[in-house]
């Protein structure tokens, strides 16, 4: 005898990422894109309590995105900051 075929359950059983912690790190580097980034991480984990995989999934892509801009761009500014600041002082040395 053969039992009746069962489909697998529905919807994806994988854990959807907040990026929460890159999103709140991300506010030393660029806040004004680490605010819209913590806004879509914190959306993530109530749209997966409420079902709506598709939207949590968009979130939590969002949500990395934006942070890893702000990160980015943070970086960025860093090193030129920094490029800048020994090259004035290689002028500033250069013109004594």
């Amino acid at each position: 005898m053969s039992q009746p075929w069962t489909p697998p359950p529905a919807g994806g059983t994988e854990p959807v990422p907040n990026y929460l912690i890159p999103a709140i790190l991300s506010v030393f580097c660029c806040w004004p894109l680490a605010i819209v980034a913590i806004i879509f991480a914190a959306q993530v984990n109530g749209k997966v309590a409420a079902g709506d995989m598709a939207g949590a999934v968009d979130a939590s892509k969002k949500a990395k995105l934006f942070s890893f801009i702000a990160i980015g761009i943070g970086l960025a500014v860093g090193i030129i900051y920094l490029l800048l600041t020994i090259l004035g002082i290689g002028l500033g040395a250069m013109n004594s």
